[in-house]
């Protein structure tokens, strides 16, 4: 069997890794993958965005199943593409991807069918935005609408800073035309839950749920960035918060999606905050969340393709989905000035035998090279998450290369709760 995954991150190696798993797979083509994934698999040079050249190559190479793992392809439509030349796919269709590509449709969405998340206003007139804030509560939380590489949301605890955010976003375009319109919304306070869940569009079954650590540096402060680790599984999503969220979130998100002619094939990551009044969403991802995957697939003991092949056909309800009750910690090694400015092209030394999982990086001569923000994601297992985190930490300390950066705190807050 011929597989194609588009994308070249962290969460493409670690889906690559995964489905390598799989007897019936005889290769698998990365599009375009990076020079870490090359050890895993075929790289070819074809952007993630190209879908007119995906699409060729994916003829061309009488691919089997395609895995469409990024955002932007998704939005943009990639699976329709190929689904359009006969191609089985994992991923949503464009009209789905919405969920995801923009904020105002999401928000729009659970208002219509009361799925519990914060209360928002919508700007498309910058003027009107500034005006607004200066009488909205703070602190207060501004999104770009469309898609800014998980780092389009702004949280302002003074109004300065909000004022601030708007003309970055609106009048400066800091994210280009993702924003043209904006949501500003309410601050929502309590622990952060992210749920990927495995959808066919009528069965909906979460896997194991995570922790993320945005912020750049310990004690979750600096700026915003795509995740500079994970843990899983998150010891505040307890047996009775995950059936609350079946019954409020999750499954009414599918039939609201099913209502508007919008039925969701895929992964559907779920940011959820678990609030003193229950759970509320936070975001939806119209993906596998990076770097989510890189320790919710090392604990699934049932293999990935069956599910998402399962999936494809509309049957996920007859698949095995099975995790272990071990726990993972991922450690994201970037580079240092990330997510801002920072240097990239040193080389990279790491333990071959470990699950390392390859970002920003790129080969020459060889060697593998720094080539990105995020690096490499160092995930461990282990049956208790303080032996996970130790390992992935163990590990971590065996990887170098010039300005390599890496929070020391990752999953600290989740050892606190499990202390409760």
């Amino acid at each position: 069997m011929k597989v194609m995954v588009v994308g070249g991150g962290g969460r493409e190696h670690a889906i690559i890794k995964k489905i390598k798993e799989n007897k019936n797979v005889d290769k698998i083509y990365a599009l375009p993958g990076n020079g870490g994934i090359s050890l895993d698999a075929e790289c070819v040079d074809i952007g993630a965005k190209d879908i007119e050249k995906i699409t060729a190559f994916a003829k061309e190479n009488a691919i089997d199943f395609a895995i469409v793992a990024p955002d932007d392809p998704l939005v943009l439509g990639a699976v329709d593409a190929l689904e359009e030349i006969g191609i089985k796919c994992f991923g949503p269709r464009k009209n789905a991807a919405i969920i995801e590509g923009s904020k105002v449709f999401s928000k729009n969405l659970m208002k219509k069918y009361g799925i519990p998340t914060a209360q928002y206003e919508v700007f498309d007139d910058a003027q009107k935005a500034l005006e607004y804030i200066k009488t909205a509560p703070i602190p207060t939380v501004i999104k770009a609408d469309g898609l800014a590489l998980g780092k389009g949301v702004l949280i302002c605890d003074t109004r300065e800073k909000a004022i601030d955010g708007i003309k970055s976003i609106m009048l400066d375009k800091a994210f280009g035309e993702s924003g043209n319109s904006i949501v500003i919304e309410e601050f929502l306070e309590g622990p952060e839950v992210s749920v990927l869940s495995f959808t066919d569009g009528e069965t909906v079954i979460p896997m194991v749920s995570s922790m993320d650590h945005k912020r750049a540096k310990d004690n979750d402060e600096g700026l915003n960035t795509g995740g500079m680790g994970t843990i899983a599984p998150n010891p505040y999503y307890t047996d009775d918060v995950a059936k609350e969220c079946m019954e409020k979130i999750f499954l009414p998100t599918i039939d609201a999606m099913n209502k508007e002619g919008r039925t969701f094939s895929g992964c559907l990551y779920f940011g959820l905050m678990l609030t003193k009044n229950g759970p509320k969403v936070i975001e939806y991802n119209c993906r596998f969340g990076d770097p989510e995957t890189q320790v919710v697939l090392p604990l699934l003991e049932s293999d990935l393709l069956d599910i998402m092949l399962k999936i494809a056909d509309k049957d996920l309800k007859n698949a095995s989905v099975k995790f272990s009750d071990g726990s993972a910690c991922c450690v994201v090694v970037a580079s240092e000035g990330y997510p801002e400015s920072y240097e990239k092209g040193f080389e990279i030394t790491m333990p071959s035998d470990k699950l390392i999982y390859c970002a920003g990086v790129k080969e020459d001569n060889g060697k593998l090279l720094s080539n990105g923000g995020r690096v490499l994601g160092v995930t461990e297992t282990a049956p208790t998450l303080k032996d996970a985190i130790e390992k992935a930490y163990e590990t971590t300390k065996k990887v170098t290369f010039k300005n390599a950066y890496y929070r020391k705190d990752i999953g600290q807050k989740a050892l606190k709760a499990l202390e409760v």
